[in-house]
């Protein structure tokens, strides 16, 4: 297990006070806090290596291409690809899935259908709209059953017609886990390619691309300890050979002529231009602070949280919970709603105890569409978060209760 008190330690934004009351940091599921070993990594580019890749020959340009690239490495193995030509840098999550939807608009045509569920991210629903709009391919949506991805459903769905299936292994709202390996398997027996967005699963579970066997992997460093603004696309070696580049310009051509050009091999031909070169280093700086601790020890940890906190959830009056009800069937990610409060209202009293939720739509409004909801509360844990923490939670949502008179 994890040493809580340790770790909360290396994180220096976390040792504050908010309105007077110890941080208790639960909005995990939008940004994680990065550790001092991340943010020395960091710090340590831009005072001794601060140079450009790939281009110098230079010590400085050397060693910020050295580190540049071992970190492709570590990324490699954080997600067991065959190889770094698999393994893209990219701005995020985000960035990685609209790649893919450009790829997807090379092959997709009339008739032709794209299968998503009603759970997702709008950053794994709009790129596939906009596919969709511009090929005359068919948006499919696949919904829901106890709170998690219905199975028959998907099953009934997914067709000679679909081309491409493109699912969250961990919903960011309804903090379920979707069947990844076994969703490949039937993707892959109707000729789908399995596009998996793993923004919040790689923090938190032990990914294994090639046990899954999806053909494209997304995730966000932000989410994993990292800076903002860096990402990895996973990409089976096969397929991104016959990917045509995404962006062009630097970096990613081998030979320019006046009337056309020539790309550099894998994974460099969809680099261009100058690559957030800190980020990508602090990212493999994250992945070990990750690995230290063990995926499996995180994911245990969470679970922990989850079975020991939902209960004292379940049992506030007034309280629903969205998503699966078993503790066992979700991640640390728990979206809830107070009757007759607006989440704001639920979000600005936790925040007055110090508390930091997030409170919305959380970027799936068709899925709080689905749910009959116009917004929800979401609580989401992580490495540093403990059982106190989430004591401090539940107290916190019994005092907004009594604040705003909510007798239920």
């Amino acid at each position: 297990m994890l040493d809580v008190k340790k770790i909360q330690k290396d994180f220096a934004i976390l040792q504050q006070l908010v309105n007077d009351e110890p941080l208790v940091y639960l909005d995990n599921a939008a940004t994680t806090q990065k550790p001092q070993a991340v943010l020395d990594v960091l710090m340590d580019y831009y005072h001794t290596d601060n140079a450009n890749v790939h281009r110098g020959v230079h010590t400085l340009a050397e060693r910020a291409t050295k580190n540049y690239e071992i970190s492709r490495e570590k990324l490699c193995q954080f997600l067991n690809a065959r190889s770094t030509k698999e393994i893209l840098f990219t701005r995020g999550t985000t960035t990685g899935l609209n790649w893919v939807a450009q790829f997807a608009r090379e092959i997709l045509k009339p008739g032709d259908q794209v299968l998503v569920s009603i759970m997702e991210h709008h950053s794994n629903l709009i790129p596939w709209q906009e596919v969709c709009r511009t090929t005359g391919a068919e948006l499919v949506y696949a919904y829901l059953k106890d709170g998690q991805l219905d199975m028959d459903d998907f099953k009934s769905k997914l067709t000679a017609k679909t081309k491409f299936v493109s699912l969250a292994q961990i919903s960011n709202v309804l903090g379920c886990i979707n069947p990844i390996k076994e969703i490949a398997r039937l993707s892959h027996q109707v000729g789908a390619y399995l596009v998996v967005d793993g923004a919040q699963s790689a923090p938190h579970m032990k990914v294994d691309v090639q046990d899954l066997d999806c053909d494209f992997f997304t995730l966000s460093g932000h989410k994993m300890l990292s800076p903002t603004g860096i990402g990895v696309l996973y990409g089976k070696e096969e397929i991104l050979n016959r990917i045509s580049p995404i962006e062009f310009g630097g970096e990613m051509i081998d030979f320019v002529y006046e009337q056309e050009a020539s790309w550099k091999e894998l994974p460099w031909k969809f680099e261009a231009g100058t690559p957030n070169i800190a980020g990508s280093i602090a990212l493999g700086a994250a992945v070990d602070y990750l690995n230290n601790l063990g995926l499996e020890n995180i994911h245990a940890h969470e679970q922990d949280l989850v079975a020991y906190v939902l209960p004292k959830l379940q049992a506030i009056e007034g309280l629903t919970i969205y998503g699966p009800q078993d503790p066992v069937q979700r991640a640390g990610v728990i979206a809830f709603n107070l009757e007759g409060l607006h989440p704001h209202d639920v979000a600005t009293a936790l925040d007055y105890e110090g508390v930091a939720v997030r409170a919305g739509h959380h970027c799936a409004q068709p899925l709080i569409n689905h749910l009959g909801i116009h917004s929800a509360v979401r609580a989401s844990f992580y490495i540093y978060n403990s059982k106190e923490d989430c004591d401090k939670l539940v107290d916190a949502i019994l005092k907004a209760k009594e604040f705003f008179n909510g007798t239920f």
